[in-house]
């Protein structure tokens, strides 16, 4: 690394606003977005666990989610914070790629576990007879493993290349954390094969469980609309109505993101895209969840009853 990049040390991130009478608004806003965050992926967490009756693939995978969307949050949250309230605004140049891992690693964990609650889904309603033989807990942790698996290769090669490009000149990155286009557009290196290389592999990483929650979700949607009842429908429909709300915020601002070549980057519309699935869907996760799901809103009110009768004892 210090063969390309002998002429800097660190980075100065610009973060969401140059503006300084902006920086203690834009804090008080995302420190109260990232407390609700972890709060409420806990809650999750903490009412799966607590209820027996949740102990079922597709709720071992969401309090999996919460705790992803925890680490990925509190991987970019923290040191954007703190970037808010100081004047430097910097981070080091290591500081910079562990943190691009990380972020790589559990953004593409994310997308594997809601490509394995899809798949959850289809079995459910589909095969229900033999939903227990196909979502047999060595299988789910063969899905949990594999996904964890290929994220941090994929994070692990996506900054093994990034560490090969030289640093001149400017090396103030146009965003709130070290993502992969706006580093790319500091480098004094030719990036166009680096450009090639990412966008390739970025299809085949991402594309790959986006094309396993559409197909499952087009095999679900002829299965229910065999139901004869209309109430029958509903009922089918309604167990994918929290998951696919929560597919569309996460996929709807990567793809406008990361589907694009580096010469249409846009520093303002893609940090608020950005923002929608770093730190606004994983604050929503929770409340979408617990608001349109009987079984969750059962597991808080027992957590809640629980919690209760313990402080009551004391």
């Amino acid at each position: 690394m210090n063969n390309h990049n002998s002429s800097i040390s660190d980075f100065i991130l610009l973060g969401l606003s140059s503006n300084p009478q902006m920086q203690k608004p834009l804090f008080a806003i995302f420190f109260i977005m990232y407390l609700v965050t972890v709060g409420g992926n806990v809650l999750i967490i903490l009412a799966i666990h607590s209820d027996s009756r949740l102990h079922t693939p597709m709720y071992i995978f969401l309090s999996i989610l919460s705790f992803m969307d925890i680490c990925f949050t509190t991987v970019i949250v923290p040191k954007m914070l703190v970037n808010l309230l100081s004047e430097t605004k910097t981070i080091s140049y290591t500081g910079c790629l562990i943190q691009m891992y990380f972020f790589i690693a559990l953004a593409n964990t994310d997308s594997y576990l809601l490509a394995s609650m899809a798949i959850d889904r289809l079995v459910a309603i589909c095969n229900p007879l033999h939903y227990d033989v196909v979502m047999r807990p060595q299988r789910c942790l063969f899905m949990l493993l594999g996904s964890c698996t290929i994220s941090h290769l994929h994070a692990l090669f996506r900054v093994l290349l990034m560490s090969r490009l030289s640093f001149c000149a400017s090396h103030v990155i146009k965003h709130f954390f070290c993502d992969t286009q706006p580093v790319l557009k500091l480098s004094c290196s030719d990036t166009s094969s680096s450009q090639i290389v990412v966008m390739t592999e970025t299809l085949a990483v991402i594309v790959t469980p986006f094309l396993c929650i559409l197909f499952s979700y087009l095999r679900i949607i002829v299965t229910v609309l065999r139901i004869p009842s209309a109430a029958g429908k509903w009922k089918a429909f309604s167990t994918c109505g929290s998951h696919l709300t929560v597919v569309a915020l996460f996929y709807g601002s990567v793809i406008y993101v990361y589907f694009r070549p580096l010469s249409m980057y846009s520093v303002v519309k893609d940090r608020v895209a950005t923002v929608m699935y770093t730190v606004v869907t994983p604050m929503m996760n929770p409340f979408i969840y617990s608001l349109r799901n009987k079984d969750m809103k059962r597991g808080l009110r027992k957590l809640r009853d629980r919690l209760h009768s313990q402080k009551c004892q004391f």
